[in-house]
């Protein structure tokens, strides 16, 4: 028979034991979804912070691919799930531009989320194959005009922001270029390294790698200003398109309904991470301006971008569907 401080200790361990798996199954798991493939820009920047995230917040955050559709595959399923928190969706501004360019959604990009936390901004780099000769925007432009319609592009797929930005640069400077839909923007920039496309607008976080790469030759930078990060790269107002700007926020989204408590809890420890110096250098290193905001503010930023899409759509062409 046991002694008693034997079975003490053993009454002592198993107590501890119980403790922790119940500290285990009651740990809180929160997912990111990214409506897009592995690489797109979303899905850098979301995995640059979760960990921390985790941290911050208590729990396990896991980010998940969940791509289809332009991004609205991912997003409806954020847009169903529970109000509770747990399950998050990091758009950019192909959330709402895919509002204007399908008149049929699964969800409505105003009326079924809650902006939780703004991340930051990046911009998009008009990269062309270096064997193509054409070492400036100008000579591209010019090689459209002579050919209407013969040039290609990729982007990351229909109504993604890389869609967009060249649609938008097709359409302020008068060019036809064929649209080659990709599943993400890794693919899109494949496409352009084998020279199967004329050219690409790709998110500065797929394009950074390329400044020094021989096969290819980076244009202009769709921004207001030159990218602190290509800082060589003439926007491509300079380059020749005067007004034209283009970039894209990123954000944490939740669905509709949220209580206002869990979603300031949430930008709390958004915030919190964001100003980690450590986390700022991996968004830059990927050419991400972080920034934090108020949720209030984030959710006034989302419907004043609202309405900018729908006028960015209506330029570059209108509805695709």
């Amino acid at each position: 028979m046991p002694s008693s401080s034997v079975l003490s200790r053993s009454l002592l361990a198993a107590a501890a034991a119980l403790a922790f798996s119940t500290s285990v199954q009651a740990e809180r798991l929160i997912r990111i979804v990214v409506p897009f493939g592995a690489g797109a820009t979303q899905d850098t920047v979301a995995r640059t912070f979760s960990n921390e995230l985790g941290q911050a917040l208590g729990a396990t955050v896991v980010v998940e691919n969940r791509a289809g559709a332009g991004g609205s595959l991912g997003t409806s399923q954020v847009a169903k799930a529970g109000p509770d928190g747990n399950t998050l969706v990091l758009a950019a501004a192909s959330h709402n531009l895919a509002s204007h360019l399908y008149a049929k959604l699964p969800y409505d990009a105003q009326k079924d989320f809650v902006g939780v936390s703004f991340l930051g901004r990046t911009g998009y780099v008009v990269g062309v194959p270096a064997a193509s000769g054409i070492t400036s925007l100008q000579a591209l432009l010019q090689r459209a005009k002579a050919k209407p319609g013969a040039l290609n592009y990729a982007s990351a797929g229909n109504g993604s922001a890389s869609h967009l930005a060249a649609a938008l640069l097709a359409a302020r400077a008068g060019v036809q270029l064929q649209h080659i839909p990709m599943k993400s923007t890794g693919d899109a920039v494949n496409e352009l390294l084998a020279a199967r496309v004329e050219l690409v607008t790709g998110a500065t976080i797929g394009m950074l790698a390329f400044q020094n790469d021989p096969r290819v030759k980076l244009l202009a930078y769709s921004g207001q200003q030159r990218s602190r990060f290509l800082p060589d790269v003439p926007t491509v107002a300079e380059a020749g398109i005067p007004g034209y700007a283009f970039d894209s926020w990123l954000g944490l989204l939740a669905p509709a309904g949220t209580p206002p408590a869990e979603v300031e809890r949430i930008n709390a420890a958004v915030r919190k991470v964001l100003a980690e110096p450590a986390v700022q250098e991996r968004l830059a290193r990927v050419g991400v301006e972080a920034g934090t905001l108020p949720a209030a503010q984030f959710q006034q930023l989302l419907r004043d971008d609202w309405v900018a899409a729908g006028q960015i759509v209506q330029t570059a062409g209108g509805r695709i569907d």
